[in-house]
């Protein structure tokens, strides 16, 4: 990749951090990925899945393969302190979406001038970080599988960014990689009434904290001390007054877990435990989910046809196995319906101290575009010559 590219890819990826915008609300985003696209010459769909955008390359007759990044940012204030940071209050790009587009959009710029048989499509998705109020409860990832653009697609490949591990180095996982995540949303109804005489009332506050503590026994009592399973509160609101008995308390969290039997089985003893706490209390819960992803399925037969292309960019001693985790990705809607691979390219900063993805000061070192752009490019095509 030549000086002049790599530059006018830094310039993008400055110009999407300083003007981030939520899921299902990128459309300044669009509108500038259409821009580039439309300067490449390469034909486009705007408005699919709402504010995405599938790109078509093809040339001759072969198999097609899809790219894809993500666009929407997170809701949170940055504090980087870069001279290029979010102008936006309460709105960040701390996950690296930012970067994913500018790197698919150097791929585009890459393949343009490639000769190869076969399709390449270029997806600029949004709404991965969640459903953001779509009123189905679909991210944008589901949505796009949804729309039928991939239909015939032989295989996907997709990158993210990571802070925590060097330029120069990509990690990949095999199999189930990623976890299936389920956000729910728990509303519990009490009675209120005078602080001072509690047997009036139903305290939805003391009804809240049975809860929490009895879900906890989900995974340290009825599952598998094998088997990665989580359940996290992560959000709690209620009460009034000091001197008020809280008549709803609202929580919210998230389960996470590899195999999808075993996300069933937390949901329906999570669904008992609200049933008895709810008796016990006399109190009303309501449970429902706003996001329920899959889990995301690394195919070994991807990752094996695209070796000559890790190693040819990164070099075999940076291509780095590492663990399965717990995150969620939607991403996850493409592996159960197209072969694919998803990896985690080296982007650790080396102006401060790293900082994970979703953290309001995370970093991402503008170093690893060019490699990131590159691999995706050359993993279209031999994709396309491994897969006849």
């Amino acid at each position: 990749m030549n000086k002049e590219l790599i530059d006018q890819l830094i310039t993008i990826r400055r110009q999407l951090h300083q003007f981030p915008e939520l899921g299902y609300q990128e459309y300044k985003t669009a509108e500038l990925v259409s821009g580039e696209l439309k300067k490449l010459r390469i034909d486009h769909k705007t408005g699919i899945a709402k504010t995405g955008i599938v790109a078509t390359l093809k040339k001759g007759e072969g198999p097609c393969v899809v790219l894809r990044a993500d666009m929407d940012a997170l809701p949170m204030q940055e504090e980087t302190g870069l001279p290029f940071a979010s102008t936006r209050e309460q709105v960040m790009h701390a996950c690296g979406h930012d970067v994913h587009t500018t790197m698919l959009l150097g791929a585009a710029s890459l393949l343009q001038k490639k000769d190869f048989n076969g399709t390449i499509k270029l997806v600029f998705q949004p709404s991965e970080e969640g459903t953001n109020n779509d009123p189905e409860n679909k991210s944008g990832g589901q949505r796009v599988m949804e729309s039928g653009e991939l239909e015939g697609a032989r295989a996907a490949v997709a990158l993210h960014v990571h802070p925590l591990m060097d330029v120069g180095t990509i990690g990949f996982m095999t199999g189930q990689a990623m976890a299936a995540n389920s956000c729910f949303k728990l509303v519990i109804h009490g009675k209120s009434g005078h602080a001072a005489f509690p047997h009036l009332g139903i305290d939805a506050i003391l009804v809240a904290t049975h809860l929490i503590q009895s879900a906890q026994a989900i995974v340290s009592r009825y599952t598998s001390p094998i088997e990665p399973v989580v359940i996290s509160f992560t959000k709690i609101e209620g009460g009034v007054a000091q001197n008020v008995i809280a008549e709803k308390v609202y929580l919210e969290g998230t389960i996470r877990a590899f195999d999808l039997k075993s996300m069933e089985r937390v949901i329906e003893r999570l669904n008992q435990m609200i049933t008895g706490v709810s008796l016990s209390f006399s109190a009303q819960i309501t449970l429902e989910f706003n996001l329920r992803y899959p889990s995301l399925l690394n195919d070994p037969a991807i990752h094996s046809k695209i070796g000559n292309s890790l190693s040819t960019v990164f070099g075999n001693k940076n291509v780095i196995p590492i663990d399965p985790m717990l995150a969620s990705e939607d991403f996850a809607f493409y592996s159960r319906k197209i072969p694919s691979m998803f990896y985690f390219l080296g982007a650790k900063s080396t102006t401060s101290d790293p900082f994970f993805l979703h953290h309001p000061k995370m970093q991402v070192n503008e170093e690893c575009i060019a490699p990131g752009a590159t691999f995706l490019s050359e993993a279209a095509l031999e994709l396309m010559k491994n897969l006849t």
